[in-house]
């Protein structure tokens, strides 16, 4: 198994989060999102994965090597086919409202501020950097205020009781994601406490950006 990534991508992150879950080791291999233009741009990685974005997944089975994108669609694949350590409930429903949940997250707040929405907004857009942390500050407020309500009902220890579920994987990049950009959590308590607790994790600690081979 391979994971492309970057060290601070927040879709790579989610992977990484699950690969350790599960016990699973992949060789990472950095594609660097800013250097020389930004490497998930170059003819290589553009033909792993033509949306040139982090991360691609490589696995293989008996047909030869595949090639897996979009960190969702990832970490679902490796939750069939490695289904030790399970990032989904037992029941239907409880599984509907987790990946409704981690897609509140990785749907409805990452799109709005990941770093190739950010960079048109002051290349292409003109907006200064006062007026791009206003934006980045608004998705976040929007989407947290959401899910802080949902996890008043359903957090233990993680977002949706007592074991990792999705919500975690996506939750944790983003709030480390929010940090980074001063985002005031202050309203979000269930949030914070979740942040925490899984940060003391070691699958979560070992996953976060500054622990990856390519930090800078």
């Amino acid at each position: 198994m391979k994971l492309y990534g970057y060290w601070r991508s927040s879709a790579a992150y989610r992977v990484r989060i699950a690969l350790n879950l599960k016990q699973l080791v992949a060789e990472q291999v950095s594609v660097h999102l800013v250097n020389n233009g930004g490497e998930q741009h170059s003819e290589m990685f553009a033909a792993l994965n033509p949306q040139q974005l982090v991360p691609a997944f490589v696995d293989s089975n008996d047909d030869g090597e595949f090639c897996l994108t979009q960190s969702m669609a990832i970490i679902e694949y490796l939750e069939e086919q490695y289904p030790q350590s399970p990032l989904l409930p037992k029941t239907l429903k409880d599984r509907a409202i987790v990946r409704a949940m981690a897609q509140s997250i990785a749907c409805e707040i990452h799109p709005l501020d990941n770093l190739r929405v950010l960079q048109f907004l002051v290349k292409e857009m003109g907006v200064d950097e006062e007026a791009k942390m206003k934006w980045y500050h608004h998705w976040i407020h929007i989407g947290f205020k959401a899910l802080e309500s949902q996890m008043k009902t359903y957090s233990g220890k993680y977002c949706f009781g007592d074991t990792p579920t999705l919500v975690d994987l996506c939750l944790i990049p983003q709030v480390y994601n929010a940090k980074r950009f001063n985002v005031d959590l202050t309203d979000y308590p269930n949030i914070l406490r979740v942040w925490t607790y899984c940060n003391q994790q070691p699958a979560f600690a070992d996953a976060a950006p500054e622990q990856q081979a390519d930090a800078t």
